[in-house]
């Protein structure tokens, strides 16, 4: 527990810091480093010898890679700077509009794809599409982005989960939940990825086998560029049935220290990076952060039921090695409570239900990329991790004593190991292939309080392991410059039963013009169930119970996609795709006439008997056209048109809870110099999102039956045939930065819901009130933030 002395002495210490370093610094001309390495995109070998150059820079700024393929660019202008590397032998690569800011050096990984043709030709090629992905067997349905625009994208609250629903055919959640809806699925369909590995659902207040959770445990300043993929995933990828989200975090920087210190409404964070030791190229990178709720709530500033109270962890090692390649140790952590009481309307001292939730979630992880000739390598992974929650409900009694309503525990631990073996044969093949296994040790238990019979029902009572075996091989074929093929087969078992899937894929991209290029892609993909809804102890209709889904299946889904991009200029690009998803093997409840599926849970776990009877189609044209930040704006258009269907066992054809049939967001952003003086740069940065989303899907509730029964009773006669209203959402975020010599400051506001709509998004039934309400917008929400970097 902090105390309340030693928060004071540190905001003041924060404080103090602040201004001293304002004031000590001389006027000087503000520039930077821009450093890094390029290697070979399928082998990941270096390149010696390629030049990197800063354009538009008079005299031109430029280095070329030594041995190990680094190259050291000084004195480079702070503001936002392209750079061109070329090679013999592969295609040039434009990188633009990178920031640099005054604080911070610039380090850059950079891949380069080598040519077919021979060196005596002469090729003319487009530029290299900023959202390109470094992974080389992912051709469509793919998104890269940088930890920038995770921090630019208004609403995005520097928060990656947040960002990609202004991505096509991504929604989010419009009560403020991190739910990312991907083509119509449910988002348990997304996979978390951190540094390659599969981890728990890394959001704050989730629990075990949800997607959600309204606050990502990872702050953006500890990424890398990252992976969004939503269809037709590469083989490498399992366990996934609607999308990956593949994290990676930066390395620190091995030659400076490095700091940054913020404080906003969601939390008080520090980072710190820099060597290991002088001599070495090791690094360290870490960041802590506290919830500024619980600070002022310790502080005594603020005194109020429900403060949502947090913390996170997260650091990276790098450790390059002579003989054993190169080693990353990882981690992630964050631990989250919130107590909540609700009191008498008319009685505002009587209370009527008090609510205790925890949840708790951690990785530590060590990958080691081990070269094995200038054409191969081997990559290895090992990782431990944690997710759990926990709930206790209470009500007094006539006595005005607590007593117990609902109490769980859920806690996952899971060891996981894997190994990829990376060879490039030449320009045209590349062969990657490697092993999975996962090890889950589980402890779940449920129990709650049913008024009618007045007993306690035990719904979850297991503590058990269960082992999740994959397999993967996959290659990359280049018959001719402009055409790549990628083919490969993904397949997965589990000790849980004796299911197994097997998942062949292919995808195909053709650039059949410079700036034009068509791709498809096909694939099966299979995804395990939440262990909880293995374990759900299910009584019949004589009473007994039983664990009767222990033997449920994958769930399964083809993806059809094929897509089309035009760059339409050098900052400009017209993306459009047309999917459909054959889902199926799904779990469903095992009655005749139930219209129950899982396709549309969203979090904790079933209390039905299921069977793989179930299945589902996803159908939709995605629109993206955007304009890359350059001449300091831009934009970005984004446009969805989709339809989401489910059949349960009764055989109907449904709506699906998440089928809003559309979805489209404008993001537009522009910079504002304000004048720069000697030894010192301001910058003035307005973004804007606005968004249109149809209406959700949910089952009417039986309000005469609900009441009576207190407890919510659906019409599931009639799921999914009631919607909310369409949500019209509107975010803007303000940013003032000052760049001066080794520090630069940034005060940003970022505004969720200016015009404050209140769209309602689904109904419930409210045991406390005894009455059905409805689930609203997340209203108008100023975030403020203030961060410093030296």
């Amino acid at each position: 527990m902090i105390h309340k002395q030693q928060v004071k002495i540190l905001i003041a210490l924060i404080i103090f810091l602040s201004f001293s370093l304002i004031t000590v610094l001389k006027a000087q001309e503000l520039n930077q480093t821009v450093r890094g390495k390029v290697i070979d995109k399928d082998s990941r070998t270096p390149l010696p010898g390629a030049n990197v150059l800063i354009l538009d820079t008079e005299p031109i700024m430029g280095a070329s890679t030594d041995l190990n393929g680094d190259f050291r660019i000084e004195n480079v202008p702070v503001g936002r700077v392209s750079l061109k590397i070329t090679y013999i032998g592969y295609e040039d690569v434009i990188l633009p509009n990178i920031l640099v800011t005054s604080a911070k050096e610039v380090v850059l990984d950079l891949v380069m794809q080598e040519s077919l043709t021979s060196m005596d030709e002469i090729v003319i090629k487009a530029d290299k599409d900023k959202s390109e992905i470094a992974n080389e067997m992912a051709l469509v349905s793919a998104r890269g982005f940088t930890v920038e625009e995770t921090k630019r994208y208004a609403g995005s609250l520097n928060d990656p989960a947040r960002m990609v629903s202004g991505y096509a055919g991504v929604t989010g959640d419009a009560s403020g939940n991190n739910f990312i809806v991907v083509r119509g699925n449910s988002p348990r369909g997304i996979q978390w990825r951190l540094e390659g590995i599969e981890i728990p659902n890394p959001n704050h207040f989730s629990d075990e086998g949800a997607t959600g959770g309204p606050i990502n445990a990872l702050n953006s300043e500890m990424l890398s560029n990252s992976e969004f993929y939503s269809g037709a995933f590469a083989p490498e990828y399992g366990n996934a049935l609607s999308g990956v989200f593949d994290m990676r975090l930066r390395k620190g920087n091995n030659e400076e220290h490095e700091y940054s210190v913020s404080i906003g409404i969601l939390g008080t964070a520090a980072t710190a990076e820099g060597p290991l030791s002088k001599e070495g190229k090791a690094s360290f990178l870490v960041n802590y952060r506290y919830s500024t709720l619980t600070l002022l709530s310790e502080l005594g500033v603020l005194d109020f039921d429900g403060i949502p109270k947090y913390q996170d962890l997260s650091f990276k090692v790098h450790l390059p090695t002579k003989r054993l390649g190169t080693f990353s140790v990882f981690g992630l952590g964050g631990k989250s409570n919130i107590l909540t009481k609700e009191y008498d309307e008319e009685d505002e001292d009587k209370l009527l239900h008090q609510g205790d939730y925890q949840a708790d979630m951690g990785v530590v992880g060590v990958t080691q990329y081990l070269p094995l000739s200038s054409a191969t390598y081997l990559q290895n992974s090992v990782s431990v991790s944690k997710n759990g929650s926990g709930y206790l409900g209470q009500e007094p009694d006539s006595q005005q004593r607590l007593v117990m309503l609902d109490d769980a525990r859920l806690d996952k631990y899971s060891l996981k190991g894997a190994t990829t073996l990376n060879h490039k044969f030449n320009a045209r093949h590349n062969l990657q292939t490697g092993l999975i296994y996962t090890f889950h040790n589980f402890e779940f238990y449920s129990q709650y309080y049913d008024k009618e019979p007045e007993m306690y029902v035990v719904n979850q009572d297991v503590s058990k392991d269960a082992a999740h075996y994959q397999g993967f091989a996959s290659w990359k074929y280049r018959p001719w410059e402009d055409v790549t093929v990628v083919s490969g087969l993904h397949a997965q078992g589990t000790t849980l039963n004796s299911n197994a899937s097997i998942e062949p894929r292919v995808s195909v991209r053709w650039q059949f013009r410079p700036r034009q290029a068509i791709s498809v892609g096909w694939g099966i993909h299979g995804k395990m169930e939440s262990l909880t809804n293995y374990y759900s102890i299910v009584a019949d209709e004589s009473g007994n119970t039983s664990m009767p889904n222990t033997g449920i299946d994958f769930s399964k889904a083809q993806h059809y996609v094929i897509g089309y991009e035009n760059k339409l200029g050098n900052n400009l690009l017209l993306k459009m795709e047309a999917y459909y998803q054959h889902l199926y093997n799904i779990p469903v409840e095992d009655k005749p006439n139930s219209s129950y599926s899982l396709l549309n849970q969203v979090e904790w776990f079933t209390d039905r008997k299921l069977v793989n009877e179930g299945t589902g189609e996803n159908i939709g044209l995605e629109l993206t056209l955007e304009r890359y930040f350059a001449d300091s704006y831009f934009f970005m258009v984004t446009a969805s048109l989709y339809d989401s269907k489910y059949k349960g066992m009764d055989g109907i054809e449904r709506d699906s809870r998440f089928n809003g049939n559309y979805a489209g967001n404008v993001l537009v952003g522009k910079e504002f110099a304000l004048g720069s003086k000697s030894g010192k740069k301001k910058v003035l940065g307005l973004n804007m999102k606005a968004s249109l989303l149809g209406a959700r899907k949910f089952t009417p509730l039986d309000a005469e039956a609900s009441i009576a029964q207190d407890e919510a009773v659906w019409l599931e006669d009639r799921a999914y045939s009631f919607e909310g209203d369409d949500v019209f959402l509107t975010n803007l975020s303000i940013t003032y930065r000052v760049d001066r010599k080794r520090t630069s400051q940034e005060l940003k506001l970022d505004i969720q819901n200016v015009t404050n709509n209140a769209a309602r998004v689904e109904q419930y039934y409210n045991d406390v009130t005894n009455k059905v309400e409805y689930l609203d917008q997340l209203p108008l929400l100023p975030v403020l933030m203030y961060t410093i970097h030296f």
